[in-house]
């Protein structure tokens, strides 16, 4: 087995919203899936009754406040609401892995801390689950 396991460090990834690339706007991309588990327990000392339901994923962002120049905050303002396919890949290359699917778009916040670059930390649901694939 190889001494880094898969290991690698989160650069020159892709973004891609509604087949616009936005990777040059945003530092953070999770797809996370939120998987309900239901447990009770019985009267035997060491009984359960377990249940794990299927899981609905988001796409949280963290990024650049953009509304001038047609920046990504200003993209998910006009087109809140909509759906829009999406491709994430943590590291670009041919062969290596992608997700994609479909996500809808919500308002970014406006705003921020005085002295900072105004940035957005949202979540964007996805329809479904993200689907792996390999990068042509």
């Amino acid at each position: 087995m190889p001494a880094h396991a898969g290991a690698f460090v989160l650069r020159d990834a892709l973004l891609k919203l509604g087949g616009t690339t936005w990777t040059n706007q945003v530092w953070v991309v999770n797809l996370v899936p939120d998987t309900p588990i239901q447990q009770q327990r019985t009267l035997v000392p060491d009984g359960t009754i377990s249940d794990v339901d299927s899981a609905t994923w988001v796409m949280s962002i963290t990024g650049l406040q953009d509304y001038e120049t047609s920046g990504l905050a200003d993209y998910l303002a006009d087109n809140a609401g909509d759906q829009v396919a999406f491709v994430y890949a943590p590291k670009v290359g041919s062969g290596k892995a992608q997700w994609t699917g479909t996500v809808i778009v919500v308002h970014p916040p406006i705003g921020g801390e005085q002295g900072s670059f105004a940035q957005m930390e949202l979540e964007l649901p996805i329809v479904g689950e993200p689907v792996k694939g390999a990068q042509a």
